[in-house]
């Protein structure tokens, strides 16, 4: 006896190659659900709505053991058993594409199963938007979907394919995007009822997401913006203090070069800035702390040093969509570049890109007295070299000192019915002051 898997789309047996159906045909026992049985009313064998799929299992074990000892053990059965005989089981797609693959593989033996696989939603998905999707990412509705999915939000892929379902639905990954205020923003298409004559496939904003009602089943593919298309912001109701981090173009696939938004005021507090003061920003990632300090300070100076090309971009994008006069991008790598700048009152780095001794003994050098460098750290070896140097400045000149912050922050984020904490990457804040003599 053989158990053969048959994925099935919306679409019913006419979408099923002539191959599959002729297995079908020949079922002795017939299993999916009431949706998916229906598609075959001549059929005469015996069959089981699926409902719980673990009962289900119980009873082809009990099948396929029988069969082991058919002659003494057939009249036990109200259908005797055959070794000819086939269970087909009925599911959605490809059954090995988050489908009940998985679960079918652990629990029976792997020479009774035969997979008969139909176009997955995902790829129906994809091909109705005319998008390669051999880089995309996948996010299923089983599992650990509000973990999986901002996993992968903060990562900043440029292709995602959500399978939502009637908890997962596209008003609760919408909610997810919003709670998690990322730079990186992304266009939304869901797709419901593919291959169905109903299927519907339409670009919706996040607004929608939230508003709309949709197909139970459906697939939502997210596509990275380019900054070239993100909508202008409205600087009137901007707050002064603290922007939020969507109001930032972020760097392509690496929005972890933006400073989060409640890291970078604790940074502004321990810089303690003052109006008409030049300020370095090394490692400035897409220009977050930057613009925060231009606007808050006017006529201050203010230049955002990255040795990235993404970087550079994405900053000077930003301050451009900030209306700001006094950032001034600086392409370069640290500590090289630095000699050509005016020398600061206040110094933040927040990524070294590696020579981090060497870039605080030129920024040291160039830190007029009475300044501050303020490092945002997340890495032990990287504390351990600034204390290492620290501990040699302050024997050649005693008028430096130093204090640390460690920051361990999580945001709450709606998933579902329930709430939870998104924990932020721990940071280290190190402020270095130097006296005046």
């Amino acid at each position: 006896m053989a158990v053969h898997v048959v994925g099935i789309g919306l679409d019913g047996a006419a979408g099923l190659s002539s191959s599959a159906r002729q297995v079908v045909e020949m079922a002795a026992l017939l299993i999916g659900s009431d949706r998916h049985l229906s598609y075959f009313p001549q059929l005469s064998c015996e069959r089981w709505v699926l409902a719980d799929l673990t009962t289900a299992i119980v009873e082809i074990r009990r099948w396929l053991a029988q069969e082991t000892d058919l002659e003494e053990d057939a009249g036990t059965l109200e259908t005797p058993i055959s070794s000819s005989q086939v269970i087909v089981i009925l599911v959605a797609g490809d059954p090995l594409f988050y489908g009940w693959g998985k679960l079918l593989i652990a629990q029976l033996p792997a020479e009774k199963l035969t997979f008969h696989p139909h176009v997955s939603s995902v790829q129906l998905a994809f091909n109705r938007l005319q998008i390669p999707w051999q880089d995309a990412h996948f996010v299923g509705s089983q599992g650990r979907y509000f973990e999986e999915l901002t996993a992968k939000l903060k990562l900043g892929v440029e292709k995602i394919a959500v399978l939502a379902d009637e908890t997962h639905t596209p008003a609760a990954l919408a909610n997810l995007v919003k709670a998690l205020d990322l730079p990186t923003r992304y266009e939304f298409w869901v797709c419901e009822n593919l291959g169905a004559a109903d299927e519907r496939v339409g670009l919706r904003s996040l607004s929608a997401l939230l508003g709309e009602s949709f197909a139970p089943l459906s697939v939502v593919v997210m596509l990275r913006e380019s900054p070239a298309g993100t909508e202008s912001l409205d600087l009137e109701k901007l707050p002064l203090l603290g922007i939020p981090d969507a109001a930032f173009i972020g760097c392509g696939d690496r929005p972890g070069l933006t400073v989060e938004r409640e890291v970078r005021v604790l940074v502004l507090a321990q810089l303690a800035l003052q109006p008409g003061q030049v300020v370095w920003d090394v490692g400035a990632g897409n220009g977050s702390v930057s613009i925060e300090i231009a606007r808050l300070f006017p006529q201050s100076e203010v230049y955002a040093i990255e040795q990235t090309v993404a970087g550079t971009s994405a900053i000077e994008f930003n301050y451009v969509r900030f209306g700001l006069q006094n950032v001034f991008s600086i392409y370069g790598t640290a500590p090289e570049i630095l000699h050509r700048l005016r020398p600061p009152h206040r110094i933040f780095i927040g990524c070294s890109g590696g020579g981090l001794t060497k870039i605080l003994g030129v920024c040291a050098l160039r830190l007029l007295p009475g300044g501050s460098i303020v490092l945002a750290l997340d890495a032990f070896e990287d504390i351990a070299t600034v204390l290492s140097w620290m501990g040699d400045r302050v024997r050649r000149e005693p008028h430096w000192s130093y204090r640390i912050l460690q920051v361990q922050l999580s945001r709450s984020v709606a998933g579902g019915n329930s709430t939870r904490f998104d924990a932020l990457r721990p940071v280290s804040i190190v402020t270095i002051d130097r006296h005046l003599n």
